[in-house]
């Protein structure tokens, strides 16, 4: 067997070790499984929440990371639609042909909701919906609002409540996105109390916030209104002093990359934007006055989205707690992918004489601030170096986390939620597979819930030319930008990737190049190996 497949052993011998001892996370038959909430973020960086390492102010978040875990080394895949695939199925994107998106998912990948089912759950889903699934009913979902326009915070034009479409929102409704998601979820939590106390239930509760368009709400852009007139190098910095500080990780900061740009930027769009706008992620003493203004002005913004997805997973948290349910309640906090460095403007355009956070505005970070937001990590959303792929994972479940405010150092992916979700709701993933099914990729990170493990890894990455597999500490990354050419770090000694040791390891390369090109030729073979 290669060194370079998953080492798993150890991981399944503590497994059983924990199923040994005082678990009162694991459920057995005659128990009531747990409640299960899964809270996504979208284009959130690494370093965006306050509990790992930002300014913004996140107290909601900061309570349940206080009183539960958070994961220094999880992943999800770079993009919205692949790691929503992976977070529902269990699977890789390539494997069930959401990356790129091509048609249904196959017949032997059932959503988790499904999956949970047969232990008596109800399941809900609130918010954003990009994996190609429809009705949600066809995957498990009992009740859901369903989001699908992604240029539009205010005035949506194409939701779904329980698979019904929604009129669009007309600008006078008072309307905003993220509010609205937090309130379809309470009134799942409402009815779920009413009518069904008895069973346990899964929330997935999907945020927009903060992807671009940058739209927030006016008393919480004034909150930040002049936070950020100091700038992206000295926010950055701060961010990283703060990380280390909190003992989330030890690397170094990288450069800033002046030089970077973003996949999609038109210079065109500059002409759309006004002379505020930058293109590139250069010195913030390069900048005129204008410039600064304006950027600060777009970083307030992106604050303000963050601040308030807190202040809705707050109202969520309070409901479940007036309902007696938290402490039998596993929430689960993280991001789709890294920051976008985007530049560019989609649905009604972009109006220079509104006010910043407007509808009638689009605007989006840009790369100088995804620099900050993806901090310490270099590249951003799409690329599959640390700053596209890292999220933050917070985890909080009073029943069955004895651990209180520690960090959890275990490699973890996306994929891992599904055999995690379905050990502690009592299921055996076997159970719940059809025959046809590939094994699922991912393993159970309960074990990591109750100490600190260092598990050997094997983890796949694949999105538009950019490639990466890691193996224990050693990752293997390229991007379609540098020729896609293979780079080699030990994230032991440089998580932030900027020392290649690809020229003094040749051999290394050569054969973790071969264990890429073998996954992802057999993940593309399952996702056509689909009998009807």
């Amino acid at each position: 067997m290669s060194r370079f497949r998953p080492l798993l052993y150890e991981f399944l011998a503590l497994s059983a070790a924990a199923a040994l001892g005082p678990w009162p996370a694991i459920a057995a038959d005659s128990e009531r499984p747990p409640n299960i909430l899964v809270i996504l973020a979208d284009d959130l960086g690494y370093s965006d929440l306050h509990c790992y390492g930002g300014e913004i102010e996140t107290p909601n978040l900061d309570r349940l990371a206080a009183g539960g875990l958070r994961f220094t080394q999880f992943y999800n895949t770079a993009r919205c639609w692949p790691t929503r695939a992976s977070l529902l199925s269990g699977y890789y994107a390539q494997q069930v042909r959401m990356d790129p998106p091509k048609g249904r998912m196959p017949e032997w990948a059932p959503l988790l909701p499904q999956r949970l089912k047969p232990r008596g759950y109800r399941s809900y889903h609130s918010g954003k919906w990009h994996v190609s699934v429809a009705p949600l009913a066809d995957g498990g979902f009992d009740r859901s609002y369903r989001f699908e326009d992604w240029d539009r915070y205010f005035t949506p034009a194409k939701h779904f409540e329980d698979d019904r479409p929604l009129p669009p929102v007309p600008p006078e409704a008072g309307y905003y996105a993220t509010t609205a998601f937090a309130d379809h979820a309470i009134r799942c939590l409402k009815e779920h109390q009413a009518g069904h106390a008895d069973r346990p239930f899964f929330q997935f509760l999907a945020f927009t916030s903060p992807h671009f368009p940058l739209h927030a709400l006016p008393a919480d852009i004034e909150r930040y209104r002049d936070r950020y007139l100091d700038g992206w190098d000295t926010f950055r910095q701060r961010r990283w002093q703060r990380q280390r500080e909190l003992g989330l990780l030890t690397c170094d900061l990288p450069p800033r990359d002046a030089q970077f740009t973003p996949r999609y930027f038109e210079p065109k769009v500059l002409d759309q934007l006004g002379p505020g706008e930058a293109g590139h992620a250069v010195a913030w003493n390069e900048l005129n006055d204008e410039q600064r203004r304006f950027q600060a002005t777009k970083m307030a913004l992106h604050a303000a989205m963050v601040y308030r997805m807190d202040c809705e997973i707050g109202r969520v948290v309070d409901q479940i707690r007036s309902m007696g349910a938290l402490d039998d309640t596993l929430i689960l906090f993280l991001s789709d992918n890294g920051a976008d460095a985007t530049v560019m403007v989609r649905g009604e355009g972009h109006d220079r004489a509104a006010v910043p956070g407007s509808r009638q505005s689009f605007l989006c970070i840009g790369p100088g601030w995804a620099t900050v937001s993806n901090s310490p990590f270099r590249w951003h959303k799409i690329w599959t170096h640390e700053g596209g792929i890292s999220t933050p994972l917070i985890v909080h479940w009073p029943r069955g986390i004895r651990a209180r405010g520690e960090l959890r150092h275990a490699v973890g992916h996306v994929i891992d939620l599904v055999p995690t979700l379905l050990e502690v709701a009592g299921a055996a993933a076997a159970e719940s597979s059809p025959a046809s099914a590939p094994p699922l990729p991912g393993v159970s990170l309960v074990p990591a819930l109750d100490a600190d493990l260092s598990l050997e890894r094997e983890l796949f990455f694949d999105h538009e030319g950019n490639r990466a597999l890691r193996v224990g500490n050693w990752k293997l990354v390229s991007a379609r930008e540098n020729d896609a050419a293979w780079e080699l770090y030990d994230l032991a000694a440089d998580r932030s990737e900027l020392n290649n040791l690809a020229p003094r390891h040749p051999d290394r390369v050569r054969e973790m190049a071969t264990r890429w090109q073998e996954m992802e030729t057999t993940f593309r073979r399952q996702a056509e190996d689909d009998p009807k």
